[in-house]
């Protein structure tokens, strides 16, 4: 290429700068989400302390990615869907992973060690986000077809409103603390009462799991508006 025509490709890259790829930056923000899902739901499977910090690392991680990809969109000249989508898109995905972070500290604060019950949602959170990934990873070339995508996000929100419930009825299981009162010792107050703060603390964690989920049916909502309009 000559210098003239260098020159006139630099003079059209300042004055229409070219378009950022955002359905890269978006799959970016997706991947940092289930990479730090999938570290989450070792923790709330194990409850280990080293995990727990590197759940908080992906999710500075993962704010920064956000950062950056905002940054980007509002110094862009144009993009390739509504730009109000692309912002939507980018922190309804970063709010997932945000959740997760909350949640580990909330069992921190709290000193509940995770259940069964939390990571079975842990799992759903993970698999909606794996659903979120894959649908937008569609958008750039075949956007109707992460429609069955983003409506799977929204189904994981649904099951794991079902082990909410299963996990509420368990907890305030009447029998448990029937037994737990009936019995004649002198310790036997002191232990149901212990008891009923355990039950709120883990009912505590179990509704800010819910609410997470929450944050992951919006997220697909998102998914599902974005495909209508550019599919």
């Amino acid at each position: 290429m000559s210098d003239v025509e260098s020159g006139v490709v630099r003079l059209i890259d300042r004055v229409f700068p070219r378009m950022p790829n955002f359905y890269h930056l978006i799959d970016e923000q997706c991947d940092q989400c289930v990479a730090g899902m999938e570290v989450f739901v070792s923790y709330m499977e194990s409850g280990d302390v080293g995990l727990a910090e590197r759940v908080r690392e992906m999710e500075k991680a993962g704010d920064e990615l956000k950062a950056r990809n905002i940054g980007i969109l509002d110094n862009a000249f144009s993009t390739p869907m509504d730009r109000e989508d692309i912002y939507r898109a980018i922190t309804s995905i970063d709010h997932i992973l945000n959740y997760a972070k909350t949640t580990v500290r909330e069992v921190e604060v709290l000193q509940c060690k995770p259940d069964a019950y939390m990571a079975e949602i842990a799992v759903l959170l993970l698999s909606g986000t794996v659903a979120l990934q894959q649908g937008y990873a569609k958008l750039s070339t075949q956007p109707a077809e992460g429609e069955p995508a983003a409506n799977r996000a929204r189904k994981s929100e649904r099951q794991i409103e079902k082990v909410y419930r299963r996990a509420l009825a368990q907890l305030f299981d009447v029998d448990d603390m029937a037994q737990a009162l009936n019995n004649n010792d002198a310790g036997a107050n002191g232990r149901a009462m212990l008891r009923v703060i355990e039950i709120f603390k883990c009912r505590e964690l179990y509704r800010h799991l819910s609410n997470g989920a929450d944050r992951l049916a919006h997220a697909g909502d998102i998914l599902h508006n974005i495909i209508v309009k550019i599919a």
